[in-house]
């Protein structure tokens, strides 16, 4: 790695930044499934008192510098202090990078893990509010993640749980490739939030806006947290005064379904608590599964269904995923037309009333949930919900901090 000292032989500002990770990274090189100690970001002290002297005949003085350093705790790695706000970070769930992009540092997302689930859309909608418009995919080939490319793309701040990255095979990444990529360039600051379906995953998970105020701590931008969930409260408040008796609402098979005429499926349970289904919860839609012992996407689970199975079950609703690039239209036009002319498919209830849709992204951020809220609310109760149900302009004032 480059030397990255000032000319006076100082400590840079990204020193300060690599320092304070690697300090904190000791919780994770110990072990990180335990607890994710104190709640909030906290300001450290410096014991040490640095002496500045004019000569050896003058008389000497003393000064303590302003002290800027802060905590964060987050499980799984616990306690990492920042000696400065770290400006550049990398992602491997997108939701994290929507995150940043709802801080106003989307410039600043140097990576994220898959480049197609990446979805930048909705952005389009708000003024003002950029993001890096060719962020690097840390996959590579047969998924693996080259450990040099951390080196290459020497981010402030890693917000990824490096849990995933050990405990996923196909990485081919190990707990000394972290610890080496904490030592040499950065920290990891991150909960893998997406599902909750892993077995290795035995240490504390967080919701969406906790996941989210952990991201704010981190880049010292927690007004900007609190302005854009004011709007999400209001939002959620206001749909959920609107929605139908829970009797009358419709349940749903959340599944994973690739290309145009898909015939084999990935479910998802729609009653677990990941936060890509943040916006069904919110609506109050039930879990077509429920019961039925089909058990949903994981690490350790590839199992599969096919129409047969979902007949079985005849959802109210179906939700398949994998075709976020696509528009509702487009979607109609190639996998709900599929559906309709497939003779086992067109007997669900689902198909014959309508309610195929496209399932929402795998990873989701606060930003991505305010659209889809608003997307499904008006999908499945178009006799309630109609147009835009939150201003842009005051997200937008909220991102860039002109709230």
């Amino acid at each position: 790695m480059d030397d990255q000292h000032g000319d006076d032989g100082s400590m840079s500002r990204r020193d300060y930044v690599m320092y304070g990770g690697a300090v904190a990274a000791g919780g994770f090189l110990a072990g990180c499934s335990g607890g994710s100690g104190s709640e909030g970001a906290e300001t450290t002290g410096d014991a040490s008192t640095p002496t500045a002297s004019s000569g050896s005949d003058s008389e000497t003085e003393t000064s303590t510098p302003e002290d800027t350093s802060y905590t964060v705790s987050m499980a799984p790695v616990g306690d990492v202090t920042f000696e400065a706000v770290p400006e550049t970070f990398s992602v491997y769930e997108s939701g994290y990078a929507d995150m940043g992009v709802a801080l106003g540092k989307g410039e600043d997302l140097l990576a994220v893990g898959n480049t197609a689930r990446f979805h930048t859309d909705h952005y389009d909608d708000l003024d003002g509010v950029t993001v890096a418009s060719e962020p690097t995919q840390l996959l590579g080939d047969s998924y693996a993640i080259d450990r040099e490319l951390f080196y290459e793309l020497d981010s402030d701040v890693h917000l990824i749980d490096p849990q995933w990255l050990i405990n996923n095979g196909f990485f081919k990444l190990d707990r000394s490739d972290i610890d080496t990529v904490v030592e040499d360039v950065g920290p990891f600051v991150g909960n893998t939030i997406f599902r909750r379906t892993d077995s290795w995953h035995d240490y504390r998970y967080y919701t969406l806006y906790g996941a989210f105020e952990k991201v704010a701590q981190v880049f010292d931008r927690v007004d900007r947290y609190e302005t854009v969930k004011a709007v999400h409260d209001q939002l959620v408040a206001d749909v959920q005064a609107s929605l139908p008796a829970p009797d009358q609402r419709p349940n749903a098979l959340l599944c994973f379904g690739a290309g145009d005429e898909p015939e084999a499926f990935s479910p998802y349970r729609l009653s677990g608590q990941g936060t890509n289904k943040k916006q069904f919860h919110d609506l109050g839609l039930s879990d077509a599964l429920a019961g039925t012992g089909v058990e949903g996407l994981s690490t350790n689970d590839r199992g599969q269904i096919d129409f047969e199975t979902m007949l079985e079950v005849d959802p109210d609703s179906i939700l398949v995923r994998g075709h976020e690039g696509e528009t509702e239209e487009e979607f109609r036009d190639t996998v709900v037309s599929f559906m309709k002319d497939h003779s086992v498919a067109s007997e669900l209830t689902a198909v014959q009333e309508g309610r195929v849709f496209r399932g929402g992204p795998i990873y989701q951020g606060p930003l991505q949930h305010l659209f889809n809220l608003e997307r499904f609310a008006t999908l499945y109760f178009p006799d309630r919900f109609s147009g835009e149900l939150f201003s842009r302009a005051e997200l937008s004032a909220a991102i860039t901090g002109e709230a």
